[in-house]
């Protein structure tokens, strides 16, 4: 009996030292030092986020992906139309959209936490909103922002040319909070 349970032992410690399932180096994992709500990463210490896609929803039936706008800025926001700041926020991100869009910089949205389409939707055409939003009630497209909490809405993730996290915001955000980060990973 002492062999098997010795054996059985083994077996196990050998089990919890196996493969290492934790984020690696070269992957983006968020983590807010002292609780900041405006994170920068510069240069190398920028880490690529995983494939992140999800349905469009203005655009039914159409998948929006994260890697669509390879080659571009991308404003990544998280918002809801549920949401007070969001509300706030909304128009701002289209200034930044017709403002830096021929510059080569993308607004993707995701709306998240609303289970009728018809409300992020109607929200969308009454902001008078243009840039895409992926359609994700349950925040499952998320899963991708590693350590991200996703309870905090708004948030907006910038992602340089390269598909690199480059600055990360935990709070609703104006045009003027963007256009100093915009401005430098335009002229990367």
């Amino acid at each position: 009996m002492r062999a098997v349970i010795a054996v059985l032992a083994l077996l196990f410690a050998a089990g919890c030292t196996g493969t290492d399932n934790s984020p690696t180096n070269s992957e983006f994992v968020f983590v807010s030092p002292g609780g900041q709500t405006d994170i920068t990463y510069d240069g190398a210490d920028r880490k690529p986020l995983p494939e992140l896609s999800g349905p469009s929803l203005m655009e039914p039936g159409t998948t929006l992906s994260l890697s669509d706008y390879r080659g571009k800025v991308v404003v990544l926001n998280v918002w809801g139309s549920w949401c007070p700041p969001c509300r706030v926020e909304a128009p701002e991100l289209q200034k930044v959209q017709d403002e830096y869009g021929d510059k080569g910089v993308q607004v993707l949205g995701i709306a998240v936490r609303d289970f009728q389409e018809t409300e992020p939707r109607d929200f969308m055409i009454n902001q008078g909103l243009t840039y895409p939003s992926i359609y994700d009630p349950p925040g499952r497209s998320l899963l991708a922002l590693k350590g991200y909490p996703r309870a905090v809405v708004p948030a907006t993730f910038v992602i340089d040319k390269q598909g690199r996290v480059a600055a990360a915001f935990m709070r609703e955000l104006l045009a003027s909070d963007l256009e100093p980060i915009l401005g430098r990973l335009v002229a990367e």
